[in-house]
């Protein structure tokens, strides 16, 4: 399997549809599922394609139960993979002050590809009194990786 992963049998933990922010997006890109995985899954290489990312360290093999940290905006995210399906879907919960998000990625083959669609929703106090600044930021951020995602996948 690529980038170590291990098989594994887990169910997907879904977004909280009920969380004061919420954001689903969805891009096609003209790369196989593989090559979109490859690039989505080396969660070291983040910042190399999307600006928006600093200082991306994986904790161990890339599988359920690992830990990782990221910035993004200014917050160091404290991560922890939550589901992985080689070429299918990837998915962690993560925390900052005063929030916790869970933030899914889901690939299928299309004619010309491969469609990703991901998924997230946010909560915790600091999330509450921003709620609708917060939804501006991540469907913005959303819109950024997709397009991120999609440069580095179909080079």
């Amino acid at each position: 399997m690529t980038n170590n992963v291990k098989a594994q049998n887990q169910s997907q933990m879904t977004i909280n549809q009920e969380a004061p922010v919420v954001q689903k997006n969805e891009i096609t890109i003209n790369a196989a599922p593989e090559k979109v995985w490859q690039v989505l899954t080396k969660i070291e290489n983040w910042d190399e394609w999307n600006e928006r990312i600093k200082k991306p360290k994986l904790q161990g093999n890339l599988q359920v139960g690992s830990i990782f940290t990221w910035k993004t905006n200014g917050s160091k995210i404290h991560s922890k993979i939550h589901s992985i399906t080689p070429s299918k879907n990837f998915g962690w919960e993560g925390k900052t002050f005063g929030a916790s998000a869970i933030h899914n990625w889901y690939l299928s083959p299309t004619e010309n590809g491969t469609k990703v669609r991901v998924e997230e929703s946010m909560e915790g106090w600091v999330i509450n009194l921003m709620k609708k600044k917060m939804n501006q930021i991540l469907r913005g951020d959303m819109c950024f990786w997709l397009e991120q995602l999609k440069q580095e996948s179909e080079k």
